[in-house]
């Protein structure tokens, strides 16, 4: 059954936690005075088993005071109710929810920034516990915030970065504001119990709460008194009211600044897409160029083939021509023949044979090759017709003559 009593305990525990509340963070945090000086550290945690498994136990025993964090907001609430004013040994206890030191005030929010915007905008600074924007009785934002970090150097960071930088949390060139946070006591106040009990306690207790009769001396005072107050309350509208003429001056001139500055950005994105267009025009032109003188080029280089093209069959024609002249002249040769004619190695109109001036080797005159010095008969011109073709097909002639 234990087991059961206690699950049943935590449960009705974490049934205190708002939703999406985060847990053991500053807020939860209590400071205890009066305490005994020789309380030990397991009397202190007893004292608040209660409420919770805690997350910070802190005890000054020379000074009678301590600190301790809870679960949640509304476990602390508890504690403090319950526990504040209780006797131990013979000392009320005083407990009080601590000081947050790493707070800040923020100031000149947009009507649009919602707490989870805020939370984000400053979570780059270090671990955030809690953000919120105040707002008034309708619902409305005040322009002012709270940001509370789990750490003091990240709050510290935060505010410096933000009073050395311009800090923008939304379109509206308006940069916010970071102070430390100014944390009043609203909820226990000064009670009677602990009033300093002194010299000018006693003298301004004297007098029971009246409203001052006219003609006293006390009434004459009272009225001049009234009178600076109402001067400063004057001069103080008088500097809110040129505070936001000023503001409203300065919000006008931002929004036409903001206008002209729009228009200047496009005009150079115009500008920007102009070069960029003529950019690419010189591109196209160029590589329409470069195709313009590749075709050339192929043209020309198409045109030197069918010249040569048109002059190989103009050599293949006058090789076509001599071979018919040779086969109408009665001189039948070959392929090979005509090469030798063409290359004009032979030289067959200079060197006839039978010609006076033709000299032939002694050793020809057995093999049927005509006398150099006469004229040949008609079975000498059959031999030497046949002859003739032998040694033109052998190519011996060329080396001959």
């Amino acid at each position: 059954p234990r087991p059961v009593q206690h699950n049943q305990s935590e449960a009705t525990l974490s049934s205190l936690r708002r939703p999406g509340e985060k847990t053991y963070t500053q807020r939860c945090r209590l400071f205890i005075g009066n305490l005994p000086n020789d309380i030990s550290d397991d009397t202190f945690k007893k004292l608040f088993a209660k409420y919770g498994e805690p997350s910070e136990i802190f005890i000054n025993k020379n000074k009678g005071f301590g600190f301790i964090r809870l679960e949640s907001r509304a476990l602390a609430e508890i504690a403090k109710a319950e526990l504040d004013d209780v006797p131990m040994k013979g000392r009320p206890l005083r407990v009080r929810f601590a000081t947050h030191s790493a707070a800040l005030s923020v100031k000149n929010l947009s009507p649009f920034v919602s707490n989870e915007l805020l939370e984000e905008a400053f979570s780059q600074f270090g671990v955030v516990e809690r953000a919120v924007v105040i707002v008034d009785d309708r619902g409305r934002s005040t322009g002012k915030g709270i940001v509370e970090f789990a750490s003091k150097p990240a709050a510290r960071k935060a505010l410096d970065r933000c009073n050395d930088g311009v800090f923008l949390l939304t379109t509206s060139p308006r940069p916010i504001v970071v102070e430390p946070l100014e944390q009043y006591d609203d909820e226990d106040g000064l009670p009677e119990k602990l009033a300093q009990k002194n010299h000018n306690y006693h003298k301004e207790r004297e007098e029971p709460p009246r409203f001052a009769r006219p003609g006293t001396f006390e009434f004459e005072y009272s009225k001049r008194w009234k009178s600076l107050d109402d001067m400063e309350k004057q001069q103080r509208q008088q500097v809110e009211k040129n505070i936001r003429e000023a503001r409203e001056k300065l919000e006008g001139e931002m929004d036409d600044a903001f206008h002209v500055h729009q228009a200047n950005m496009i005009r150079q994105d115009l500008l920007r897409r102009e070069e960029e267009l003529r950019r690419m025009e010189e591109m196209h032109s160029a590589e329409m160029q470069k195709r313009k003188e590749m075709q050339l080029r192929q043209e020309e280089e198409r045109r030197i083939r069918e010249e040569e093209t048109l002059r190989q069959r103009e050599i293949e024609e006058q090789i076509r021509r001599k071979r018919e002249e040779a086969y109408r002249s009665g001189n039948f040769m070959d392929n090979r023949d005509m090469r030798l004619t063409q290359g004009g190695a032979m030289g067959m109109a200079d060197n006839q044979f039978g010609s006076p001036n033709q000299k032939f080797p002694m050793g020809l005159q057995g093999m049927g090759v005509p006398n150099a010095g006469g004229a040949m008969m008609p079975n000498e011109m059959v031999m030497y017709s046949k002859w003739s073709r032998r040694l033109i097909g052998g190519g011996f002639l060329h080396w001959l003559l």
